[in-house]
């Protein structure tokens, strides 16, 4: 039997949420270290498992694997979501960045100030509209996938980033007809209809005790 996978970071989304959507799509069980106290953090500092002194911190494959990009390319060619060939893996690699890059701007927003969350919210709704969701539009007219004939990295990407801004904005995909179809046939998939079902592994949005533990182990 496979050892299991296990992940170390906080009970909230942060950088560690798209690796578990990915690991949760591929049908990949993985146990979970909560980081809560500073002690648990300086205790992986002191082993050595964090390369670059900063979680996300995953075991798997008898690896220890730090850096958020390494650790989803690692999981996605892994596991077959990563594009047939070096031409679909640069295409993948561009769409599954724009929608990192949005989602970004998400993760920050808890630990601004209440003023400065207002304009990033506003920031993030605007190029959304303007910048990031026309592409995806487009890319979605004429297949059902981002990149090829498959369910790739960037397909789940997107699906997660869209229910993601649709919780702070819900009728943001009003205009995207394209978009809204393809998150009701991705979410139809059953290990990601599993996924977002209450019990399941995935996060909930940040609250004000997921930021202070934060806070409290990085201390900042």
């Amino acid at each position: 039997m496979a050892e299991k996978v296990t992940l170390y970071y906080f009970d909230g989304r942060g950088q560690m949420e798209s690796i578990r959507w990915l690991l949760a799509v591929a049908g990949v069980e993985f146990d979970e270290v909560l980081l809560k106290t500073r002690e648990q953090f300086l205790n992986l500092l002191k082993d050595g498992s964090l390369m670059f002194q900063q979680v996300p911190l995953v075991e798997m494959d008898g690896l220890k694997l730090v850096q958020t990009k390494a650790i989803l390319n690692y999981i996605s060619a892994k596991y077959n979501l990563y594009g047939k060939d070096l031409k679909e893996r640069v295409k993948i690699d561009m769409f599954a960045e724009g929608t990192r890059d949005l989602m970004d701007m998400m993760k920050m927003m808890p630990f601004l100030t209440p003023d400065n969350q207002k304009g990033k919210l506003e920031e993030m709704h605007r190029k959304a509209l303007e910048r990031y969701f026309p592409v995806y539009e487009k890319a979605l007219s004429n297949s059902q996938y981002l990149v090829g004939e498959q369910l790739s990295c960037a397909d789940i990407h997107l699906l997660e980033a869209t229910l993601m801004v649709e919780e702070k904005c819900p009728s943001v995909l009003s205009t995207f007809p394209n978009l809204q179809a393809f998150q009701a046939r991705m979410t139809r998939v059953p290990a990601i209809s599993k996924f977002l079902q209450p019990g399941s592994k995935r996060k909930a949005q940040p609250d004000e005790v997921y930021v202070r533990t934060v806070k409290e182990v990085l201390e900042f």
